[in-house]
């Protein structure tokens, strides 16, 4: 029998798009923070990389792909919540749990969005987890907990507003995930990225004042990084990680994410002659290890949203 296009070669691809979002993301954090210390605050930064990113999306493809700004009335609803509890949501718990606590512990946070997805599949999707998904979550977090050397950190003694912040964005991550791959059923993940996107910076431009983080931008330095943050921490790994998606589904995309911290630490080791210690070392391999272990276990899913598509859009 022929496998639909979701078959090795394209999980493969699934994979290696999430990896490169997760390369993206891992140099984003930390830009970000630099903004923060030199006086752009989250609230800023959340209306402008969505406002950019929704603009840029937009005249992109209106230009080159117009087909992808077409959506049916009916689902303008389900895009204005994606974009509201999913894009907006995420981009000011991550930002404000960046200025709140350390990169490191933020990241940590973040990537427990695995763990909520896991259980949003078993108890409200009734669907059945296999062995290997379990033992890549508990791999995976334990990894990301080693990696980002969060046994050196006094969690307790840190700023229970960031640490909730970053609890909330572990959930809203998830939720956008999943809520994502819903909609990728259906459409292409650009056209589900862009609408996100779209309805957030709506939304971001009604909570706080209209383009309010413009003008308070001082100075070309700011510019330059901000739209860094636009277009490479943004809406090409966002992108890229909703093509992941819909090619290996959210639970596998979100662990594979879990390599942020680890490209992070490699990124540190050749730019700034940061040596991870044996305990992070390992943790890199036990999150390398449950990537590795999806891919040799589970190369092909009949629910994976780009199989679901080709089932309702078959090539004439």
């Amino acid at each position: 029998m022929n496998l639909p296009s979701t078959s090795f070669r394209s999980t493969g691809k699934g994979y290696f798009y999430v990896l490169c979002a997760a390369m993206l993301w891992s140099v984003s954090g930390s830009t970000s923070k630099y903004l923060f210390l030199n006086g752009i605050s989250p609230f800023q930064l959340s209306q402008l990389r969505v406002t950019l990113s929704a603009l840029f999306l937009f005249l992109f493809f209106l230009i080159r792909h117009p087909h992808l700004l077409r959506i049916s009335r009916n689902d303008i609803f389900y895009f204005f919540i994606l974009g509201t509890f999913g894009m907006a949501a995420i981009q000011i718990t991550y930002l404000f749990t960046i200025s709140k606590l350390n990169v490191a512990a933020a990241i940590l946070l973040e990537y427990l969005a695995p763990i909520f997805i896991a259980l949003y599949m078993a108890v409200f999707a009734k669907e059945k987890l296999s062995r290997t998904t379990i033992l890549a979550i508990i791999g995976a977090t334990l990894g990301c907990y080693l990696v980002v050397g969060a046994y050196n950190l006094n969690l307790l003694n840190m700023n229970m507003a960031g640490i909730a912040s970053g609890l909330a964005s572990a959930v809203t991550f998830a939720w956008w995930s999943l809520h994502g791959e819903y909609g990728m059923r259906r459409y292409n993940p650009w056209t589900v990225l862009f609408y996100a996107m779209l309805f957030a910076a709506t939304d971001w431009n009604i909570i706080y004042p209209p383009l309010k983080g413009f003008f308070d931008v001082s100075s070309s330095a700011q510019w330059g990084i901000i739209l860094y943050i636009t277009v490479m921490g943004t809406i090409i790994p966002f992108g890229l990680y909703y093509e992941g998606i819909s090619l290996i589904r959210a639970a596998r995309a979100s662990i594979t994410a879990t390599l942020e911290p680890i490209l992070a630490g490699v990124i540190s080791y050749i730019f700034l002659d940061e040596i991870m210690s044996p305990m992070q070392i390992f943790g890199g391999v036990l999150v390398i290890a449950a990537i590795i272990l999806l891919q040799i276990r589970q190369a092909y899913d009949d629910k994976a949203p780009s199989v679901i598509r080709a089932r309702l859009n078959p090539p004439c």
